[in-house]
């Protein structure tokens, strides 16, 4: 059997290891923002599919047999596409998505359902921000003069930024002592992230919480209803009962 594997995530990776391993055929599809992206094992392909259309006709063409979407949990528009796709197809599908982060009664946290109402959140709650919301959307705390920003992400980030900023390109993991040593020697008084879930970059919430700090904790899109695990080991058994 065929399966395709959407996303560029740890556990995608980790199911396509375990997928191989017996002896499943397993096409990978990345979307190529990251410049250098890890890559998983087997068949992988980088790029768009042209909307629920294109990806419809890629999985009859390539004669797919499961579709298990393992997208970031920010990925809204793949994850909506391969829904429709895959009912379109009569493919059967997987949501493999990592748990949400929750917080702890030490921690400040302070939910906002976008990146626009995380900026307007920020002026009441610091005036030098850590922003970890990955590379793009930063356009919506350009204008936010007053405050400074360190900025980190994979690859530079996307234009418009905000005026007063440091950017910083590292990848995750991220372990706690590094984390609370960042956001010391630049005098951070305020955290922003998505909800990402995940240990590779959880650390900076521990050292958030031990520093006393606020975080502006974006929520998670709403994805379409369909069957989901967060589970590795469940993902590899779904398939395999395809």
């Amino acid at each position: 059997m065929t399966v395709l594997i959407l996303g560029g995530t740890a556990e995608a990776r980790d199911l396509a290891a375990r997928l191989r391993e017996r002896d499943v055929e397993v096409v990978s599809s990345l979307a190529g923002r990251v410049t250098r992206p890890r890559l998983p094992v087997g068949a992988v392909r980088i790029g768009g599919f042209g909307g629920v259309e294109g990806l419809t006709a890629w999985l009859r063409e390539n004669r797919v047999q499961a579709v298990v979407d393992a997208t970031h949990p920010f990925a809204e528009r793949i994850g909506a596409n391969a829904f429709h796709a895959a009912q379109a197809a009569n493919v059967p599908l997987l949501r493999l998505a990592r748990p949400g982060w929750q917080p702890t009664d030490a921690d400040r946290w302070h939910w906002a359902a976008d990146l626009e109402e995380a900026a307007a959140l920020l002026p009441g709650l610091g005036s030098r921000a850590f922003l970890t919301s990955g590379r793009q959307g930063l356009a919506a705390f350009a204008d936010l003069d007053p405050l400074w920003f360190l900025i980190r992400c994979v690859d530079p980030p996307d234009q418009p930024l905000p005026r007063r900023h440091e950017v910083v390109l590292d990848r995750g993991p991220f372990r706690l002592d590094g984390e609370r040593a960042l956001m010391t020697e630049h005098d951070i008084d305020v955290l922003v992230t998505k909800d990402s879930g995940g240990a590779m970059t959880s650390a900076k919430l521990t050292a958030a919480r031990e520093l006393g700090l606020p975080v502006v904790v974006v929520r998670r899109p709403p994805r379409p209803a369909g069957a989901e695990t967060a589970d590795v080991t469940a993902a590899v058994e779904w398939v395999l009962q395809q």
